[in-house]
């Protein structure tokens, strides 16, 4: 049997480095976990959710699947919300898609992809409601830079729309959902304007999202197709809103 010697030789070097630079760390992270945030996100190894926004064990609550997806009949995904949001008492839930995620990808493919496929038709269903928006996108990788970026908006409503997310509201419990989108070749998140609330906020909030994308779609016609990758839209974007 090989042993994995290598990382267990990492995770002595790591908790010695933590030692060293707080004496008292694990001996406080072990009495308590305290987070005010709770990240949905996707399984890729290439998105590790602590290191993106700067933060130690303990000040973030995390959940990862394929694609960042929230269905409701997913009680892995729920129990993880109800604890957040009931016991850890999070103030904020981001859903985090990230660009060229290959779960997104795979879900508009014809080719069958086994079981997984089951999981997939709730991005291809985001992928079907928006066909003819994505359909601006004549290259496949920007096309699926948008689908990312939907998928998140989408997941984000049925986050909203959970009984423990919307008994929360209606307890006047402070929680905030947000959805995010991380770029894998530059490291940066970018913020998709989805930022719910309250119940009432939630429709509004989509639309505000679907507004900005819809903005988007009109500089993407409008300008060099060289010029259309992710970050240059959103920028472009976010001067005109702000």
């Amino acid at each position: 049997m090989e042993k994995l010697t290598e990382l267990l030789e990492k995770n002595r070097d790591w908790a010695e480095k933590i030692n060293q630079e707080d004496p008292h760390f694990f001996e406080t992270l072990a009495q308590q976990q305290a987070p005010e945030y709770l990240w949905i996100g996707c399984s890729d190894s290439r998105v590790p959710a602590n290191e993106i926004v700067g933060m130690l064990p303990g000040e973030l609550f995390v959940h990862r699947n394929v694609a960042n997806v929230v269905v409701h009949t997913d009680m892995n995904c729920l129990s993880v919300v109800q604890y957040a949001v009931e016991v850890l008492k999070v103030k904020h839930i981001m859903v985090v898609g990230h660009y060229g995620c290959g779960g997104v990808a795979a879900s508009i493919e014809s080719a069958p992809h086994g079981l997984i496929d089951n999981w997939l038709r709730n991005i291809r269903r985001v992928f079907q409601k928006h066909r003819q928006f994505l359909s601006t996108w004549d290259h496949s990788h920007q096309q699926l830079d948008r689908l990312c970026e939907l998928n998140v908006i989408e997941q984000s409503v049925n986050l909203c729309e959970t009984t423990i997310v919307q008994q929360a509201w209606a307890n006047g419990q402070e929680l905030n959902v947000h959805g995010w989108i991380y770029g894998l070749s530059d490291g940066l998140v970018n913020d998709l304007e989805f930022n719910a609330s309250t119940a009432d906020e939630v429709e509004e909030q989509y639309q505000l999202a679907m507004n900005k994308m819809r903005k988007l779609q009109e500089l993407a016609k409008a300008s060099d197709k060289s010029q259309q990758n992710a970050r240059t839209l959103w920028d472009k974007v976010k001067s005109i809103f702000n």
